[in-house]
C-alpha cells in the first residue's frame, strides 16, 4: 500500500526541483503526514552499539532533517533512530542553487549544499520541545564555512547540545565546505579531538553522562591514509565510525546530463566504495568498535551486505528519494528472515562476517 501511494506521488516530486520536492516532503512529514510503522521492531534487530540500545539498526542519514524538523517522523517511520544536521554554531545559507541533481538512471544524486542550516539556537529550540518523547536522536554537529578555528565550532556543537543529544556525529567528511577534509589528516585530528573529548570530559566531570562521540570519514581517503587515521581515532578513544559521506569520484556513471556536476555523489553507484572502506576500517578496529554503514543502501540486500561488512548500524537517503518510505520496512523484513533463516539468535552474529572478503576487494569495481 506504501509503495503505491509513493507511486502516487512520486512524478508530482520528481516534477519539482529536487530541493523544492525536499522542502515539500519536510513539511508534509511536520504536518504529520506519513505512514507510521505500526508495528515494533522484531526483537532479533535489536542493537546495542556505544552503550545504547536500538530497537533496529536503521536509520536516515544525515542531510535529511539539518534543522531538527522532522526527528520523531523519521522515528514513527519505523527508523530505529534519527540523526539531525549537519548543523553548524552560526546559521548559514550554504551554496548557490541549484545545488542539488538527480541522475535517476543511476539511482543516486550529487549535491553541493554547503552545510545550509539555521543553526544551533534554532535546532536546539525545535529539540527542547520534544524533550521527554524518548527515541535515539543523534546531532551531527560541523564547522562554519567561514570559521577560522574550526574545531572550536564542534567544541560549540558538543556544548550546544549535550543535554538532548542521544550521541554526537563529529562531521569533517563532507566535500562541499572548505578545508573541511583536511581535518581528517592525522594531526589534525588529534588537535580536534582532543578539544572535543576535553569538552566532554569537562561535563562529564560537572556530573553529566558520558554522550558517544561517533566520528564520520570520507570514502575517498587514500588507501595509504586509513590506516594511520583509524589509528588516531582509536589512540582518542572515540566511540564508533561512520562510513561514509559523500563521494567526489564517478565510478560507472550512466550517460545523464548532471552526472558532470560537482559536488557529493550518493546512492547505488557509491555502494561498493563506501562499502570496501567500511570493511576496512572493520578489519583495522578489529571489529572492537561500533560502525555506521552508509552509500548505497537500496534494498534489504545491500543493507545486509553492510552489515556483513562490519557495520552495527546502517543509514540510507538517497534510495528514500527513488523508494519512498516503504523501503524501511521492507529492509527491516529482509533482516528478520537474515536472521531467522540460519537460525541464528541475533542480527549482531552477521556483523563483519565478511569483512574480510569485502576489504579485500578494489576501491572501484
Amino acid at each position: 500500500m506504501l509503495s503505491f501511494a509513493y507511486g502516487l506521488a512520486r512524478p508530482l516530486l520528481f516534477g519539482l526541483e529536487p530541493e523544492q520536492a525536499h522542502e515539500m516532503t519536510l513539511r508534509a512529514l511536520e504536518a504529520g503526514l506519513y505512514p507510521r510503522a505500526g508495528e515494533n521492531s522484531d526483537p532479533r534487530l535489536a542493537v546495542t552499539a556505544f552503550g545504547l540500545q536500538f530497537p533496529n539498526p536503521i536509520g536516515i542519514a544525515a542531510g535529511f532533517d539539518k534543522d531538527a524538523r522532522v526527528p520523531d517522523a523519521v522515528l514513527g517511520m519505523g527508523c530505529g533512530f534519527a540523526e539531525i544536521g549537519t548543523v553548524t554554531p552560526m546559521a548559514q545559507t550554504g551554496n548557490p542553487q541549484p545545488r542539488i541533481f538527480r541522475l535517476t538512471a543511476d539511482e543516486a544524486m550529487i549535491n553541493r549544499l554547503g552545510f545550509n542550516n539555521g543553526g544551533h539556537a534554532a535546532a536546539r529550540r525545535r529539540l527542547e520541545a520534544r524533550r521527554g518523547r524518548g527515541g535515539i536522536v543523534a546531532i551531527n554537529i560541523g564547522a562554519n564555512k567561514d570559521t577560522i578555528d574550526k574545531p572550536a565550532d564542534y567544541v560549540a556543537g558538543i556544548n550546544a547540545f549535550y543535554d538532548l543529544a542521544s550521541y554526537f556525529v563529529i562531521n569533517i567528511s563532507s566535500p562541499n565546505t572548505p578545508g573541511l577534509r583536511d581535518l581528517q589528516a592525522p594531526a589534525a585530528l588529534d588537535a580536534l579531538l582532543g578539544r572535543v573529548m576535553a569538552a566532554r570530559a569537562a561535563l562529564v566531570a560537572r556530573g553529566a553522562p558520558s554522550r558517544p562521540i561517533v566520528v564520520k570519514i570520507a570514502p575517498d581517503i587514500a588507501e595509504a591514509d586509513l590506516e594511520p587515521i583509524v589509528a588516531r581515532l582509536l589512540a582518542n578513544a572515540i566511540d564508533g565510525i561512520a562510513i561514509s559521506n559523500t563521494t567526489l569520484s564517478r565510478p560507472g556513471l550512466k550517460a545523464d546530463r548532471n552526472g558532470g556536476q560537482t559536488g557529493g555523489l550518493s546512492g547505488k553507484p557509491l555502494f561498493h566504495r563506501s562499502t570496501v572502506v567500511l570493511a576496512r576500517v572493520f578489519e583495522l578496529t578489529g571489529g572492537r568498535m561500533p560502525l555506521i554503514g552508509i552509500g548505497g543502501v537500496n534494498c534489504g540486500e545491500t543493507a545486509l551486505q553492510k552489515i556483513e561488512a562490519g557495520a552495527s548500524l546502517v543509514q540510507l537517503y538517497t534510495a528514500m528519494v527513488y523508494e519512498g518510505p516503504a523501503l524501511i520496512g521492507r529492509i527491516k523484513r529482509h533482516l528478520v528472515r537474515s536472521v531467522i533463516e540460519p537460525k541464528l539468535p541475533s542480527l549482531a552474529a552477521l556483523t563483519g562476517r565478511q569483512a574480510k572478503q569485502w576489504a579485500a576487494c578494489n576501491l572501484d569495481a
